[in-house]
């Protein structure tokens, strides 16, 4: 995650300092080296440390073999307590159950192991002589995005779609530099090319990229008409994709490399495809499990019978049997939605409603009566 380190992926060679006599000297504490509370939160650590790295930066106090020495300690106690796991077993060990872990062997080893620790507290390369520099990561385009809606049918079967994509890729009108046909970019004058622009004051040194070129390092006095001088253009091209069966509302499907193109040379990016499904009248789905209901008369839930199902044009026969009772749910196994990448399916649950009617005639209320006496009988 940007801005944040985990220290614990260094391994650090542990330093001991002795006193003149031989004896080694006691380490003091975390938490009284950094100023903070035993409770500081994980904000107040911070704080804390930048406050002390500021003020006893080598940089700063050059031949000040003081400050270097308070400056690596400060630098091994935030090591420790900015660290969860670490913190907790010095609460509870102290010293000795961090033995090992912890320690810098001179003021190179702390800016190697804490990389761009100064990079995230002050916002550019600070301390010049010092901040080893990262390689750049090779250029990548942009992610693209397409929200896909899917009816039940097709989230059921799968489907193949084309989707009609606008993006940008490099203009064909100036071969992607930015100028006008018959002319060339110039260099920035602003950072002679370079890109950034650099600020010194006192002991620091700030990098920061140059506002007018926005890093290219030139400017372009005559932008081409078709781009404006971005050096790409929009156009629409068409992405075919498939799409399994199974899929349900929140998935997403990745196409690589079907993304943006980069400014300048390197991979595309990629391309995701977000799945929404319309809400089918009669199924709800659970999963990979579908439910739904059918009415039946209640003559027939006393006496058995069959009802049909259809399942987006796949008839299924459901066998009611003879007593069933409202509410009762009925479970066909395998009939549901597909495992995405898998051949096994949900199943398909039948909730039986029982409708009863709301008028009887004479003939039907004497039956009825007959029937309640026959079945008082029995009972």
């Amino acid at each position: 995650m940007p801005g944040t380190i985990d220290f614990s992926y260094f391994i650090l060679k542990k330093r001991q300092v002795s006193y003149e006599c031989g004896e080694q000297m006691p380490k003091r504490d975390y938490y009284e080296i950094l100023g903070v509370e035993r409770n500081a939160s994980q904000k107040d650590i911070k704080q804390a440390y930048r406050r002390l790295a500021m003020e006893l930066h080598p940089d700063r106090n050059p031949g000040d073999k003081r400050a270097e020495e308070r400056f690596k300690e400060a630098a091994e106690a935030y090591d420790v307590l900015n660290n969860a796991e670490k913190r907790e077993v010095y609460d509870r060990f102290g010293h000795e159950g961090l033995h090992g872990q912890t320690g810098f062997t001179g003021v190179e080893d702390i800016f190697s192991s804490f990389g761009d620790i100064f990079s995230e507290f002050f916002g550019g390369e600070v301390f010049g002589s010092r901040r080893r520099s990262r390689p750049p990561r090779p250029a990548r385009g942009a992610d693209l995005r397409y929200d896909l809606e899917l009816t039940f049918d097709e989230a059921l079967h799968g489907t193949k779609k084309d989707l009609s994509l606008q993006q940008l890729r490099r203009c064909q009108t100036c071969d992607g530099i930015g100028a006008a046909p018959g002319t060339r970019p110039s260099t920035c004058a602003t950072c002679s090319g370079q890109g950034q622009v650099v600020q010194r004051t006192g002991f620091m040194t700030l990098a920061t990229t140059c506002p007018i070129c926005q890093g290219r390092g030139n400017t372009i006095p005559h932008p081409c008409p078709t781009c404006r001088g971005l050096g790409r253009a929009p156009f629409e091209r068409t992405v075919s994709a498939t799409v399994p069966p199974g899929v349900d509302t929140g998935m997403r499907l990745r196409l690589g490399g079907e993304g943006e193109e980069p400014e300048t040379g390197g991979e595309p990016g990629d391309l995701y495809i977000f799945i929404h499904v319309i809400d089918h009248p009669q199924f709800q789905r659970q999963e990979q499990d579908l439910h739904t209901t059918v009415t039946i008369p209640v003559t027939k839930a006393m006496l058995g019978c069959k009802v049909e199902v259809d399942l987006v044009g796949e008839i299924i026969t459901v066998a009611v049997e003879a007593g069933t009772q409202p509410g009762q749910t009925i479970v066909l196994r395998g009939r549901g939605m597909p495992k995405i990448g898998n051949a096994v399916r949900g199943d398909l649950v039948v909730h039986v409603a029982v409708e009863l009617p709301r008028k009887l005639s004479s003939k039907a209320s004497r039956l009825v009566e007959d029937l309640d006496a026959v079945l008082s009988e029995e009972r």
